[in-house]
Order: C-alpha cells, then sequence, then structure tokens
C-alpha cells in the first residue's frame, strides 16, 4: 500500500492459517496498524489510556470487553472503546479476522452516533438525501479524521487535492474515482488509496456510500 490506487485489504493482507500478523499502515507515522488473526487464533485482553477505534476489513471474530462483555466484528463494522476499557480479540473458526487499530489523542471530537463497546454497522449510519452528498463526520482530532459519505445517484465531487493521505472503504453501490487522469472503478468491499496533493475526484454510478480516513 505504499502508492496511491484501488485495492483491497483483504489481498493486499492476507489472513493466514494460526497466526496473529500486525502491521504498522505508514500513514503520515499516525499510529495505524493492520491486524490479520487466523482461524482460532487470539490477542489477550489489554487497555490503552487513549481511545481506540477498530474498523473490520474481513473475516469475522469476536472482540471481549472487560470481564465478559462480547460483541462481534466483521467487514464494515466500527468498534469504539473507550480509554483504560480492556480489549481482548478472537477469530473465528471459519476463516479468521481482519482489522485496522487507529489509536486516538486522548481529546477528539467524536460523533454522539458512536457508542463505547457497541459495534456500529458504518453504511446503517447515514440515508441518501435527494440530488445531494451526505457527510457524517464521526472521529475528528487535529491529524486524523474519519467519515462516511453518501451519494445519491448522479453526485460527485468535483476534482481536489487532499491535505495528508487517506484511505477510502466502499460501503455500498458504485463508484468512479478519478485518480490522477486514471478512472478506477469501486465497488462495495474495494478500498483505495490517495497519496498526499493528488488530484482526484468521486463521481456515483447510481447510489453510493463510502469511508474515508483522513491523516494529515
Amino acid at each position: 500500500m505504499d502508492k496511491g490506487g484501488l485495492f483491497k485489504f483483504a489481498e493486499e493482507y492476507r489472513i493466514k492459517d494460526e497466526l496473529t500478523i500486525s502491521t504498522k499502515l505508514g500513514l503520515s507515522d499516525a499510529p495505524i496498524t493492520y491486524f490479520r488473526l487466523g482461524s482460532g487464533t487470539d490477542i489477550s485482553k489489554e487497555s490503552y489510556d487513549c481511545p481506540v477505534v477498530y474498523i473490520g476489513t474481513d473475516g469475522s471474530g469476536s472482540f471481549h470487553l472487560n470481564e465478559d462483555d462480547d460483541v462481534k466484528m466483521s467487514e464494515n463494522d466500527m468498534l469504539y472503546v473507550a480509554p483504560k476499557t480492556l480489549c481482548g480479540m478472537s477469530a473465528g473458526k471459519g476463516g479468521g479476522l481482519a482489522y485496522i487499530e487507529i489509536l486516538l489523542e486522548k481529546e477528539i471530537n467524536m460523533n454522539s452516533a458512536l457508542k463505547a463497546g457497541e459495534v456500529t454497522k458504518l453504511k446503517n449510519l447515514l440515508d441518501y438525501e435527494k440530488g445531494s452528498i451526505t457527510n457524517l463526520d464521526l472521529i475528528g482530532q487535529d491529524n486524523l479524521k474519519f467519515m462516511i459519505m453518501a451519494f445519491d445517484e448522479g453526485c460527485y465531487l468535483s476534482e481536489h487535492r487532499a491535505p495528508g493521505e487517506a484511505i477510502v472503504f466502499a460501503l455500498e453501490g458504485k463508484g468512479i474515482i478519478n485518480y490522477e487522469g486514471t478512472d478506477f472503478e469501486v465497488n462495495e468491499g474495494d478500498n483505495f488509496k490517495f497519496d498526499k496533493n493528488a488530484l482526484h475526484s468521486v463521481k456515483a454510478v447510481g447510489r453510493f456510500k463510502m469511508a474515508l480516513l483522513l491523516v494529515k
């Protein structure tokens, strides 16, 4: 994932049986790590002094919070964990679990739609608005932003440049990303990386939802 362009986390970073693998994503040195847990593997409970966000990208499994609170995680699910909360993970036996871990600053702006310890299906947080692009900021801090966007049919973002590196998570429908003069079709389950200051636009084909992780 060194260069901008279309990819799938599940193909770029594969789950491997009996192994737990962690990879720093290298987005502007932000504390963002990609974890893959092979079938039947687990990570023991631990806690951070800062808030943590987890985004499921492949497979399924469980997050174990505090003493006895278990929640299920799968692709394009999001979980917010409050500071000093014990949290462990275990992969399902059918194919493993992969997710992104984002360590946040102690002071963040967080949307009230997110509840600590509850898994959220990202695409269900935002409805379409006729003839419009709708944006919902979920998490914000000085150097990082995470949001979801819903494009009604035919809506588009004109060519622009982002102030940092970014990753798109296609949540629903189909879109066309023009990146530095080349069109890429993105469908549910696809990911796309923008390099800092790269020229790009986004257009819905039908209706289209996506999440965006921006690291400045």
